[in-house]
């Protein structure tokens, strides 16, 4: 299974199945946050910002409350400095962070990965865990191919990308 557990494959499974169906992009996001979040406890919100022009928008979330950071400026916090370098952002303790935008007082540590296709990034996943040092290298590596199956989806209907470092 790549080095990806079984929970893991599963997931994957399921976005492959959504990105197959003749659903729009956001329905499938929707989806996706919802299912993350259900079904790993330590993924205490999940969002899916996409890029629309100079910055990020908020097109689905998952979690206890919704986040007032609906709009984000590329180049801008942890999701922008992600989505402006087309790197992922692991960040294990965001008091430790001088990008961390606050959303949340209980939120500990952050992990951003970009869904991209190609050299397009087409916007990422968000996830906020309450525990320090939430996600190691299996999460990074799962949602890298979580987010090249949304990119995938997001290339062939058409929405717009940026390209890192343009």
């Amino acid at each position: 299974m790549n080095g990806i557990g079984a929970q893991f494959q599963a997931t994957l499974d399921l976005v492959d199945q959504l990105t197959a169906s003749e659903r729009a992009f956001r329905e499938v996001a929707e989806e996706v946050v919802r299912h993350l979040r259900a079904s790993y406890p330590h993924y205490t919100w999940v969002g899916i910002y996409m890029v629309e022009g100079e910055g990020l928008r908020l097109w689905a979330w998952d979690g206890p409350a919704p986040t007032e950071h609906v709009e984000i400026p590329l180049h801008a916090g942890v999701c922008g400095w992600a989505a402006s370098t087309g790197q992922i952002a692991n960040v294990p303790d965001v008091n430790k962070d001088e990008r961390y935008l606050q959303c949340f007082l209980s939120t500990r540590s952050e992990l951003v990965v970009p869904i991209r296709h190609g050299e397009e990034v087409y916007g990422e996943i968000d996830i906020d865990s309450d525990r320090l040092a939430a996600f190691g290298p299996e999460d990074e590596r799962f949602l890298t191919e979580l987010c090249d199956r949304l990119g995938a989806l997001a290339a062939a209907q058409g929405l717009v990308g940026h390209r890192p470092g343009a």
